[in-house]
């Protein structure tokens, strides 16, 4: 773990301007900086950052957060990766927290193995590029097969000579572990030496979604070697195949501007693509998708297509792995290339323009597609139409999230008609699956968890009963005094006292109402009593991703007009400076006015439905309650007319 400490002096360090405008055009304009959001297609600038507040906010798309948010969304890194990427920018020495010896040891591990590999990646590229091997065999190959220079310099592809230990003594004179040798699957020992075990082979390095290199995928040469056509990294501390999707480091910003990521199965089809100007793509190595490469996918887009070959192999491997697409909330289509090719061959055939034209003229929807292709081999038979049945409906079932009702309710009705069944049965079939998985994952749950659940449940349904209660208005007026709060907490109020005491103190007896700013008051109140002086800039990068969030959401900054047209008009803006405590003053009598018009309305509930016995006590706290309303109202008063 990162320390607090090496958190703080990052954060503090961090120039939002700086750290965006590495990947956006910036342009100064009042007292913020637009450019065109890099999270979406625009023609105008609606991507604005605030310099003074560190956020950044669109008013095309929506998209907001501060420096490391940035970071998270943009290059798809981790919280830490983020932190580590400032904290090397910035030159900040990272400490950690203390960690196990085996910890330490696999990080160490980890670490070697990376190094392993990255001078791995620059010996073959050598060999590539600067040998007479390399020329007349490996860029042979690469030109015969299309390869332009520029891209193989772009995916650092190089090639392992037929030299039986050519790589191996680079590696030891170079004084790397050979301990860790046979992790990386570059070397192997064979009769107490090590030996290269790529040789005579295109190397086509695997890089992380960071830009390191994690493993290579090894392509034969030779036509008439009886050796596997390639061989791939062992999977070891940094190189979990399941987990990996080759070329997502080139195309995970293409992903997010195009909203859609295509598929394919081979290094080479990636490449090939790429070369074509087509760079939203990835491969999966051949194997079946996996649930970690789906939420790769996820991170950058919800669109995916599957990209294959139109051969029986393809189109079975094209549909493994879809109801695990489906249940994250994919949308998935298939495109199967025709006449026994592929995608790396059928690219270069028919050019990038005719590719694209077929990808988006020839997209069929997953599961109406694998319905089809089920149905060609049940012909008549009632028995394999029944198991089909069920399977659609279990397949179906995997739609659960509430946003995807529609896209559930259009494929149930498609299905069915394809099926020839009965609407209303298929969803009854469905919705048993949906019940028969919740019953088992109930029997799972041990008695603890229901106990911690059932409170939940029974909240939610008390909720649901008083729906309307709390209202936007109401939302509004916590949310300001929260800001005025983080905004200004930690200075002195007119009796010396902080700002963030006197409102603690205000409110007392006036509890807010809303889960997320009753969630950001409480973590405000831990760091302000711990005395680490919370504001508008450290909350934002709290340790809590929630925070966060909702302390970006509370600063967002507002759209502007260029001050030119205030020249335009003739308007002559004049800055005023806010009286802090007038303004939170208004703010809190605002929040307890609404708070007491809400007991009035519950008390007036009440004393409709009370027993005779209780009505005079009941009136008793109406009459106390008007009587502080009408206080409020006056102060109020006073306070807006001061």
């Amino acid at each position: 773990m990162i320390t607090s400490q090496t958190i703080q002096q990052i954060t503090s360090r961090i120039d939002i301007i700086d750290v965006v405008g590495e990947f956006v055009k910036l342009k100064k304009r009042g007292t913020n900086y637009i450019g065109n959001c890099p999270f979406h297609n625009e023609k105008s600038p609606s991507f604005t950052v605030s310099p003074a507040k560190e956020i950044y906010k669109c008013f095309g798309c929506g998209k907001s957060g501060n420096t490391i948010t940035f970071l998270m969304e943009h290059e798809k890194y981790s919280y830490v990766e983020a932190l580590r990427w400032l904290a090397t920018r910035y030159n900040i020495e990272i400490e950690e927290t203390e960690t196990s010896p085996a910890q330490k040891m696999a990080q160490q591990v980890a670490d070697s193995i990376y190094a392993i590999n990255h001078f791995a990646m620059e010996w073959f590229a050598k060999q590539y590029w600067e040998t007479e091997l390399g020329e007349t065999i490996a860029q042979s190959y690469m030109q015969h097969r299309g390869f332009l220079k520029p891209i193989v310099e772009k995916f650092k592809i190089g090639y392992n000579p037929s030299d039986r230990d050519g790589l191996a003594k680079a590696l030891i004179q170079n004084q790397f572990n050979p301990e860790l040798f046979a992790r990386t699957g570059l070397v192997v020992e064979r009769n107490g030496e090590w030996q290269d075990n790529y040789r005579d082979r295109i190397i086509f390095p695997i890089h992380n979604t960071t830009g390191k290199i994690i493993g290579f995928g090894a392509r034969q040469i030779a036509k008439n070697d009886r050796s596997p056509k390639y061989i791939n990294t062992p999977e070891n501390e940094i190189y979990v195949k399941s987990k990996i999707l080759y070329g997502s480091y080139f195309a995970r910003n293409s992903i997010n501007s195009n909203d859609e990521c295509l598929l394919v199965e081979g290094y080479t089809d990636v490449v090939s693509l790429h070369q074509a100007g087509i760079e939203n793509v990835v491969a999966s190595g051949g194997t079946s998708l996996t649930m970690d490469q789906l939420r790769l996918i996820k991170k950058y887009t919800q669109n995916l297509t599957i990209i294959y070959d139109g051969d029986s192999a393809g189109v079975k491997a094209a549909l493994r792995g879809l109801d695990m697409a489906l249940e994250e909330g994919l949308n998935v289509q298939l495109v199967l290339i025709p006449d026994n090719e592929d995608p790396d061959s059928y690219v270069n055939k028919v050019g990038p323009d005719a590719f694209r034209a077929f990808v988006q003229s020839n997209k069929k929807d997953f599961v109406l597609f694998q319905l089809e292709v089920q149905l060609q081999d049940v012909g008549s038979d009632l028995n394999k139409k029944n198991i089909l049945v069920n399977q659609i409906a279990e397949t179906l079932s995997k739609i659960n999230k509430a946003e995807d009702f529609t896209k559930l309710q259009e494929y149930v009705r498609k299905c069915s008609s394809l099926l020839r069944i009965d609407e209303t049965g298929l969803t009854q079939l469905v919705n048993k699956f949906k019940r028969d998985k919740i019953v088992k994952e109930e029997k799972k749950m041990s008695y603890d968890e229901a106990a911690i659940l059932m409170p939940a449940f029974q909240n939610a349904e008390t909720e649901d009963s008083n729906l309307g209660l709390f209202t936007d208005t109401d939302l509004t007026h916590e949310k300001h005094l929260i800001k005025l709060l983080i905004e200004n907490g930690i200075e002195k109020s007119e009796g010396a006292k902080f700002i963030a005491q006197y409102i603690f103190d205000e409110i007392e007896g006036f509890p807010l109402e809303q889960a997320d700013m009753i969630y950001l008051m409480e973590a405000y109140k831990k760091w302000f009593y711990e005395g680490k002086m919370p504001n508008g800039k450290t909350m934002q990068y709290h340790e809590d991703e929630r925070v966060q969030k909702w302390v970006v959401a509370l600063f967002e900054p507002e759209q502007e007009l260029s001050s030119r047209w205030n020249e335009k008009l003739g308007i002559k803006v004049k800055e005023v400076e806010k009286d802090i405590m007038l303004e939170i003053n208004k703010s809190l009598l605002y929040f307890k006015l609404r708070k007491i018009k809400k007991m009035i309305h519950l008390n007036q509930a009440d004393l409709e439905n009370a027993k005779e016995s209780d009505q005079l006590q009941l009136l008793q706290i109406h009459k106390h309650l008007k009587g502080v309303e009408k206080e409020l109202t006056a102060t109020l008063g006073t306070v807006i007319y001061k």
